[in-house]
């Protein structure tokens, strides 16, 4: 299932609690545990590990060599999107030792945010491909790096090679607003693209 309904009610006896779970994927350094830690409201859960010389030998720090810890589980944290809609997000691994834990994180996903470095966006190449086989409903959100060259949405889009109507959005991980409006946007296109999916098997 890609959501919970809570028991509880709010005091105008309102509708019962909505939970979704959002995935937030992409390479090695991207900022997933930056954009989760970024929005949460509780304390976020961070599965981090410092970067051993043994890691070295196998995970691809190319462009990200000031970066010291790495994520070896999953990254967990929760926002309120409106009243009675809450988002519980899973930041995946990015390397790809860590590939085998992708599956029981999606389990019930709703939608899953893609994160992107332009001056690495290869890297979320395995993340693009593994949503799309599997048909959870994703937005690739472009973190805007210091320095980095700034580049369109439809640029990102062609060289991803998305499919049509996949959205792109601009972002910047440490700002809150700002990953709240990515997270906004997986909602909706998800809900766009579950609606259609259920109109298909009934039409």
């Amino acid at each position: 299932m890609a959501y919970e309904r809570s028991d509880s009610t709010g005091a105008d006896g309102g509708d019962t609690a909505l939970a979704l779970k959002i995935l937030v994927a992409g390479g090695f350094g991207v900022g997933k545990t930056t954009l989760v830690g970024a929005v949460s409201e509780i304390r976020p859960l961070r599965t981090e590990e410092r970067l051993s010389r043994a890691g070295e030998l196998v995970d691809d720090t190319g462009g990200v060599a000031q970066k010291t810890t790495t994520t070896v589980a999953m990254d967990f944290g929760r926002i309120t999107i409106r009243a009675g809609l809450s988002l519980y997000l899973f930041g995946t691994p990015g390397q790809d030792r860590f590939w085998f834990l992708w599956d029981e994180l999606s389990q019930g996903a709703l939608g899953a945010v893609v994160l992107a470095d332009t001056r690495r966006l290869e890297d979320c190449f395995p993340a693009v491909d593994y949503f799309e086989h599997r048909k959870i409903p994703f937005v690739v959100a472009v973190n805007c790096f210091e320095g980095a060259r700034s580049y369109g949405a439809q640029d990102v889009s062609r060289a991803l090679y998305l499919d049509r109507g996949t959205p792109v959005v601009l972002c910047d991980a440490r700002d809150r607003d700002s990953g709240k409006e990515v997270l906004i946007r997986v909602v909706e296109y998800a809900g766009r693209m579950h609606t259609a999916r259920l109109l298909d098997t009934v039409g």
